[in-house]
């Protein structure tokens, strides 16, 4: 279990506090010898910083350090999105000021409203542990959640120009094989064959959507009173207009089932215990539900999730290994590539999700 609590600034991934409170000062009038950082702990891509000031906090949002994908960090695509979606869709939170300048803090930077809650990743509090129909009722809302973002109006929003529907899939395998190329340090050969299984087994497209592109337990929010309620869905970073089964297949491709061990099903994306006892089957089966969509093709969407999600941990590792970040964490993200490239091989041989 993980609140959202903050600590010390990692070293390599300090900000300066002096520009940042002379900014601040100016943006929202408030005294530059109150700004306080800290820094979330939690995320491997983006980085998250507490700021206080004064009586108010904030979450800064800044790309990693080393980062070589700047379209993949482009914060000021995530402060439109939130400023757009956040009027009609509750979890969104709030963004509140953008900062183009770099040399405040050494890149670009948004800043948001904080929404506080419960963040559940990997051992989960005991009451959920416990109880199975507890655990079905937060999994149905994690799933209903989604799909209420799949069913907006996105043009009527004004995101309608955030993507290009037409050829969206087509294009993210091309895309996401790019990321995976450029940043590949090891061959991974049961990773490269199923990228070729998914360029020649494209589905047709079951329409458009607002997609999240890394919708996890691990980046929605829980209200502490009642954890079958979602208070703030996090990291949108990724967010654009597209297929909406690509979404639910990186959702699925999170879902780690019992059969991968330990390690993997320890990885703090969701809680443990719901990916014990609930199928990726039945994730499907509940977004049905709640969409109504046709899932006869989710086979594809989930080995194009697990493919996808090998590659952002490849893109993570690339950097370890270059050096542009220290923390331990990544160290071992080659396996973890790895691994998620033997997962989509048996998805793909045994023709199923689970």
């Amino acid at each position: 279990m993980n609140q959202t609590d903050t600590q010390s600034m990692r070293k390599g991934e300090e900000l300066d506090v002096g520009p940042l409170a002379e900014f601040l000062r100016n943006e929202l009038g408030a005294a530059a010898d109150e700004l306080e950082i800290t820094q979330f702990p939690a995320g491997s891509s983006n980085l998250t910083y507490c700021i206080r000031l004064g009586g108010s906090e904030y979450v800064l949002r800044r790309p990693p350090f080393g980062n070589q994908v700047k379209s993949a960090h482009d914060m000021s695509r995530e402060f439109n999105v939130l400023s757009k979606l956040s009027a009609v869709y509750a979890p969104a939170p709030k963004p509140l000021v953008y900062c183009a300048d770099e040399s405040v803090i050494g890149s670009e930077f948004y800043l948001m409203e904080r929404r506080k809650g419960l963040i559940i990743r990997g051992k989960a509090p005991d009451f959920l542990e416990q109880s199975i129909d507890l655990q079905y009722a937060v999994c149905d809302s994690f799933v209903k959640n989604l799909a209420d973002l799949h069913a907006l109006d996105y043009k009527a929003i004004g995101l309608d120009d955030l993507g290009k529907p037409d050829g969206y899939v087509a294009r993210q395998i091309e895309g996401w094989t790019k990321r995976y190329f450029k940043a590949k340090t090891h061959d991974h050969h049961e990773l490269e064959t199923a990228i070729d299984w998914i360029g020649t087994n494209i589905p047709e497209s079951t329409g458009a959507s607002l997609v999240h592109n890394d919708y996890k337990f691990d980046n929605v929010m829980l209200r502490q009173e009642n954890i079958t309620e979602i208070t703030a869905v996090l990291d949108w970073e990724m967010a654009t207009i597209g297929e909406p089964l690509m979404d639910l297949g990186t959702t699925l491709g999170y879902w780690m089932s019992k059969e991968v061990g330990p390690e993997l099903q320890s990885m703090p994306f969701n809680p443990r215990v719901l990916m014990e006892n609930i199928k990726r089957s039945e994730i499907v089966e509940m977004y049905v539900d709640h969409s109504g969509r046709d899932v006869s093709n989710m086979l594809f969407y989930y080995v194009f999730g697990t493919f996808k999600i090998a590659v952002i941990a490849q893109q993570i590792y690339f950097r370890f290994a270059k050096g542009f970040t220290t923390d331990e964490r990544f160290a071992k993200f080659d396996g973890f590539v790895k691994a998620l490239g033997r997962i989509a091989m048996h998805a793909i041989g045994r023709g199923r999700l689970d």
